[in-house]
């Protein structure tokens, strides 16, 4: 049995459906930092509840982790470095394998947690532990196939190798909206290189990495994954400027990627970062509007639009503009907006958190004081919870601020173009550069089109589908290096020439 809440009067007749009752998730990871194998309390008193966005009850609260806290996990994964880069790449793909075993033995858990602490609907948290076991089986085969440069007499008289290295300790730090999923994009590959990690989860959504550590605790070898839980401040503050991490890898906003690097500058240490987007669909007049409009509903609306790669920018032919928003409209007027335990057909879950939840009601106010025609939706939910409708903006002229900032969340803008020519400049025209779609069925614009979108991926007639063998990374404001894919393993490794003198 399920309840609602309708929304305010004037709005669309969305509602939240409810689970008649919901209590604490079962299999709570213990509340610690993870450091060289084992859970230890934190050295300051201080906690940070952690917070489930469908009904706003507390579900745990965690450490919040100190500079001396990381210090400790640092020092447990220096030590532990040594004898794991010195591991044979079967070695550590059966370790892979392991952890993948392990995580598909405790699936439905992790399910459950990711999704109470997340408000992921049952389908996004199943497809999230789902391509968390893959990356890591992935991983494993990967790392078994690194191919460089042939051997061989580059210079009379001298033969020339290249080794590929692990860069030692890698500093991480992971995003709210895919806990689990992008812990894994991350320590995937960092240990299939050889190197150890110490991660720093969002404070908002730590629970299924911890569970991730208590579950591989005994299973790999201790001090090669550790977990320091707390403050972007004060955690990743450290992870950035701690003199034994070679390099820091992070998930998140532009705002934290500028703050990581210029502290990680200071050491020269390197820098990976996976930032934000504002990945425009450009829709052409042949196009298959129902698929392209069915589409949009799938890859804009997914994870409650809580997505870098979300398609949330349409850009569609004037002369399919009207079409193309009646059937955009229809296909999202029939979301369904609920907690995760009410159903398996809910789609749409809340924002993450109280303050993120008031960021996408100002968009939507602003977008309103400027006159943008809401064609769907628009408002948030009453009830408890961080629940905002599935929206549709319509009309929106170029350069508005609603087409080229980063919601976060169930809102897509269109707006129209007249020419190719103007639909790839208008496409180009954000600080943003992950990802991007083309719908048409000419073949010579499904080809050309792409070449010229300054985006890391291009889908044609598709968006928001992605595959471990395959790299995932943006350019321009969205940041650099790659997830996923052989590329990954050459981000997490480094690269040496040896070069031996044989006429002596």
């Amino acid at each position: 049995m399920t309840t609602t809440d309708t929304a305010r009067p004037g709005t669309a007749s969305f509602a939240v459906r409810r689970p008649a009752s919901q209590g604490a998730p079962a299999g709570l990871p213990p509340v610690g930092h993870f450091i060289n194998g084992a859970f230890v309390p934190g050295s300051s008193p201080e906690l940070l509840d952690v917070v489930n966005p469908a009904t706003e009850a507390v579900l745990a609260s965690v450490p919040a982790g100190t500079a001396a806290d990381v210090d400790a996990a640092v020092e447990a994964a220096v030590a532990a470095q040594v004898s794991w880069g010195a591991t044979t790449p079967r070695e550590r793909s059966e370790v892979l394998h392991r952890i993948a075993d392990i995580l598909e033995a405790n699936r439905a858990e992790l399910e459950h947690l990711e999704a109470a602490n997340t408000g992921k609907p049952r389908s996004v948290a199943e497809d999230d532990v789902s391509s968390t076991i893959d990356t890591f089986r992935f991983m494993a085969g990967a790392c078994r196939t690194l191919t460089s440069l042939a051997g061989g007499d580059y210079a009379g008289g001298h033969t020339s190798v290249i080794l590929r290295e692990p860069v030692g300790v890698v500093g991480v730090i992971t995003p709210w909206n895919y806990p689990l999923l992008m812990a894994a994009w991350k320590i995937a590959p960092i240990l299939a290189a050889g190197n150890s990690v110490v991660l720093k989860p969002s404070e908002q959504t730590p629970l299924s990495t911890l569970k991730l550590a208590e579950l591989v605790a005994g299973h790999i070898p201790d001090g090669i994954f550790n977990v320091v839980t707390g403050q972007g401040r004060t955690v990743g503050q450290r992870l950035s400027e701690h003199p034994d991490i070679a390099l820091v890898a992070l998930t998140g906003s532009v705002a934290s990627g500028q703050a990581v690097a210029a502290t990680a500058a200071r050491s020269v240490k390197r820098v990976h970062l996976e930032l934000g987007g504002k990945a425009p669909v450009v829709v052409f007049p042949d196009a298959d509007l129902a698929a392209a409009a069915a589409g949009v509903r799938n890859a804009g609306y997914w994870n409650a639009g809580q997505d870098c790669g979300a398609a949330c920018r349409v850009l569609v032919h004037e002369s399919v503009a009207e079409e193309f928003t009646r059937l955009l409209v229809q296909e999202v007027a029939s979301l369904v907006v609920g907690a995760p335990d009410a159903g398996d057909d809910v789609e749409i879950g809340p924002m993450i958190s109280r303050q993120h939840f008031e960021r996408v009601k100002e968009a939507l106010a602003a977008a309103k004081a400027a006159g943008l025609r809401t064609a769907v939706g628009g408002s948030a939910l009453e009830g408890p919870g961080y629940f905002i409708e599935p929206t549709v903006i319509t009309d929106v002229p170029a350069g508005a601020p609603i087409a080229s900032h980063e919601i976060f969340g169930p809102v897509v803008t269109v707006e129209t173009f007249a020419s190719t020519e103007e639909a790839v400049k208008r496409a180009n025209e954000t600080p943003y550069g992950l990802s991007a779609s083309v719908w048409t069925r000419d073949s010579a614009l499904s080809l050309s089109v792409p070449k010229q979108l300054d985006f890391g991926t291009v889908w044609v007639n598709a968006h928001l589908v992605l595959a471990n063998e395959v790299p995932w990374g943006g350019f321009k404001g969205s940041g650099y290096g790659r997830d996923l894919s052989l590329y990954a393993l050459d981000d997490y490794s480094r690269t040496k020439h040896v070069m031996i003198n044989h006429g002596v």
